[in-house]
């Protein structure tokens, strides 16, 4: 047999991201030196958003369940561990370590749906020092892209109030675990559901479709196709009319629904996917009023994103949902975030990182919010976790010694805090082209620290 064959049958793609080694080489690496040299001191992480993307005014903190999960069940399987052997990326007493490997630390957090800002401690993670720095990499890529999926989509609520939006982005997302966590983000922001399959099973999220240009031109006239389609799907006729042309697809929609009436089928709406949206859902409209059908609702997608949600709805177009596709799932203005998960204290000791550019603020931090009296964000301001402040305390404990504090929150919990979080953002914040600076305030215990730290530093 090959050599590796073995260890890379048993690791299918399928379950490659519940594995630890869903990491980088780096991190095994460190894990050697700080296992042979015994360095498990207690070590303080926190993982933050050093500046905000452009265009961006704030962040939706989201991805936090699937990290606890990980946290929780994260092992090395005797195979994975026999692989790092045979490759050289594991030796001596690392090798012992990783077979009894299972994270046993604490985890701070500010809860999934809550909005942030930049350099503000989203995540922190108080463990062993092997423990807490072999977790890195997969702790940032969870929650890097949840929060800025999450931050996409609410823009999208934001622009659109009160209308229906679907998450429709899986085609052309970047793999199969992001068009999952996609679908997830999305709805924690607002989204009313997704058309992942998937997703719906996974998280329960309302699963919503239509039909495909297809399936009109698998048929012998856009009519039957229309009609084989009403008679298939009796509880959910949604018809996509802009196959050939939009206004002449109407038409036969309204043509068509007396007869559907008798025998009990309703059409609930009609798609547009293509062409000047605002022009065609208004000749829509007409048309399906003029024609007794004003409970048929106008559904819309095609290349849309917040930008074109805003444009719509400014300009009176009488469209009651919209589907967010590529744009979403993979954030196009903004796909990544600066974030970082950097130690901020080890063996007791505050420690900083000044490079230039990238410096950390010192020590175990947390997130004061103060409100203005008619509910929204005043500001905020990073102090020391044992100052004490009269405004509200972000960050929360969530985890000790690996294991849960709480049950599994449910995401209509964690999207209705979004829901409250969005509410409360001052006006000149929710802008989706203006960039305004939300006050954020390091404090001046923070500072002080961040001297102390400095002055024993070469």
């Amino acid at each position: 047999m090959r050599e590796g064959t073995e260890a890379k049958e048993e690791v299918s793609w399928r379950s490659a991201t519940d594995s630890p080694l869903l990491t980088d080489l780096y991190q095994f690496t460190m894990l050697h030196a700080y296992v042979e040299r015994e360095m498990h001191g207690e070590a303080v992480f926190e993982f933050f958003v050093r500046r905000l993307p452009p265009r961006r005014n704030f962040l939706l903190a989201a991805g936090l369940e699937q990290l606890l999960d990980f946290l929780e069940n994260a092992r090395f399987s005797e195979s994975e561990v026999a692989w790092l052997e045979a490759k050289g990326h594991a030796k001596g007493p690392l090798i012992q370590y990783l077979r009894g490997f299972k994270f046993a630390g604490d985890v701070y957090a500010v809860p999934e749906g809550t909005v942030v800002f930049a350099d503000e401690p989203i995540v922190r993670v108080v463990a062993p020092l092997p423990q807490a720095q072999l977790v890195e990499s997969r702790l940032v890529n969870l929650l890097n892209f949840q929060t800025i999926i999450a931050t996409k989509a609410a823009r999208s609520v934001l622009a659109a109030p009160e209308r229906l939006l679907v998450d429709f982005g899986m085609r052309r997302a970047h793999g199969a675990e992001a068009a999952l966590l996609a679908a997830r983000a999305a709805f924690v922001a607002g989204f009313q559901g997704t058309a992942t399959v998937l997703a719906g099973r996974v998280f329960d999220l309302p699963l919503y479709g239509t039909m495909a240009h297809s399936f009109v031109q698998a048929h012998g006239t856009e009519e039957e196709a229309f009609e084989a389609f009403a008679r298939s799907q009796a509880d959910n006729v949604v018809l996509l009319i802009d196959t050939y042309d939009t206004v002449r697809g109407a038409k036969k929609v309204v043509d068509l629904i007396p007869r559907l009436s008798e025998s009990g089928i309703v059409v609930r709406a009609v798609r547009l996917d293509s062409g000047d949206l605002i022009a065609l859902s208004k000749a829509v409209r007409s048309i399906l009023d003029a024609g007794g059908a004003p409970e048929v609702r106008i559904f819309a997608s095609g290349g849309l994103n917040e930008y074109e949600l805003e444009r719509i709805v400014m300009a009176g177009a009488p469209i009651d949902g919209f589907g967010i596709g590529t744009d979403l799932d993979v954030s196009t203005d903004a796909p990544s975030l600066d974030c970082a998960y950097k130690l901020q204290e080890y063996d007791g000791r505050a420690r900083r990182k000044r490079s230039t550019g990238k410096a950390t603020w010192p020590g175990r931090k947390q997130i004061f919010r103060r409100f203005r009296t008619d509910g929204t964000f005043g500001g905020d301001t990073i102090g020391l976790e044992t100052e004490s402040h009269a405004d509200t305390g972000l960050m929360l404990p969530v985890m000790r010694q690996g294991r849960r504090l709480h049950s599994r929150e449910s995401l209509c919990t964690i999207r209705e805090r979004a829901q409250l979080s969005l509410a409360s953002l001052p006006a000149s914040l929710r802008s989706l082209s203006v960039r305004d600076e939300y006050p954020v305030v390091i404090s001046a215990n923070v500072r002080a620290l961040a001297a102390e730290v400095d002055a024993r530093m070469p």
